[in-house]
């Protein structure tokens, strides 16, 4: 009778000590906006991969593509108040909150990969400081494909684009729709392909990447290349489940973090013209902007770029110049 509670009593202790590796995993989630095959969700599952192989599977993260766990304009909040430990964002999507989310979307700013990289690289440090003033830790930004117009008929002038339903996702699309004589409709990347299919929108300014997503060609026959910015998404983290890590745990986020960044920038470089290459392989018209466009959008981006910096004060009008320098 003894020998087999010693024996009943050592399956326990051997059952609890095989149970405490799970016990120690903690588990994170990280909600992002857009689908599983986009290189900003592919990126993200490499970044959980090597956190996991970096903590030896201490640290498990799942990420939550297109939307499935937040909403776009919800993921910010949802890390900030602690809902999700981590998060991918629209950098441009709070520009309410702050002038400084909204500078990767000063029309013509920058236009380019290496230009984009700059800007970013002096921004940065405004970014993080005011996530920090909201509980949280810049991880690593990645961009996206340049941005071009996409709509329903030709466009060749601003004049052409009075009337369209025009998708807005930020301050910058809004107003661009507003100064055009567009309507303007908010409308968030994983809707798109329904608001394109029930003719809420008929124009929209995005990446080509956002336009194969939603299967535009469906609902729209022309792209226009404008090249007229280069947005963001970043991921953030809230600080409060980051302390409660032990240190080698976090030294090997923020290793993956790096890795991620450098990675996210070449992905979306060696990929945004295989996008341009869907389009037109779906039956697209894809093209530069006529002369006329690219002059009235000019304009239209000297007038934005004069409001970001109205609105940005003196922390915006320093930045900017140090990325003209």
């Amino acid at each position: 009778m003894t020998t087999s509670r010693s024996l009943l009593l050592a399956a326990f202790a051997a059952a609890a000590l095989s149970a405490s590796p799970a016990l120690a995993q903690t588990k994170w989630n990280l909600p992002a906006a857009y689908p599983a095959n986009n290189p900003h969700s592919e990126n993200l599952v490499l970044f959980a991969k090597d956190v996991s192989a970096a903590t030896g599977g201490k640290l498990d993260i799942t990420v939550h593509p297109a939307a499935s766990l937040f909403k776009a304009p919800d993921i910010k909040r949802a890390v900030q108040t602690g809902q999700a430990q981590m998060g991918e964002v629209l950098m441009s999507l709070h520009e309410n909150e702050d002038p400084i989310y909204g500078i990767d979307v000063v029309p013509f700013l920058a236009a380019s990969y290496p230009e984009a990289m700059k800007l970013w690289q002096v921004s940065k440090p405004a970014v993080e400081k005011k996530l920090a003033s909201q509980g949280m830790v810049l991880l690593f930004a990645v961009p996206w494909a340049p941005q071009g117009i996409f709509a329903n008929k030709e466009i060749n002038s601003v004049a052409d684009m009075k009337g369209l339903k025009w998708r807005s996702y930020n301050v910058g699309t809004a107003k661009i729709g507003e100064l055009v004589g567009a309507q303007s409709v908010t409308v968030q990347a994983a809707e798109l392909a329904q608001a394109l299919a029930t003719g809420v929108v008929n124009s929209f300014i995005t990446s080509a990447a956002t336009g194969y997503d939603s299967k535009s060609w469906e609902s729209v026959k022309y792209f226009y290349d404008t090249k007229a910015w280069i947005p963001k998404d970043m991921t953030i983290m809230n600080k409060a489940a980051f302390d409660a890590l032990d240190k080698p745990t976090q030294d090997a986020i923020m290793k993956a973090a790096v890795v991620a960044e450098t990675r996210g920038w070449k992905m979306w470089a060696d990929k945004s013209d295989w996008y341009l290459d869907q389009l037109k392989s779906h039956g697209m018209i894809v093209q530069p902007p006529s002369p006329q466009l690219a002059s009235d959008l000019k304009k239209l981006g000297d007038q934005l770029t004069a409001d970001w910096l109205k609105k940005a004060g003196a922390e915006g009008e320093a930045v900017v110049a140090a990325y003209k320098k």
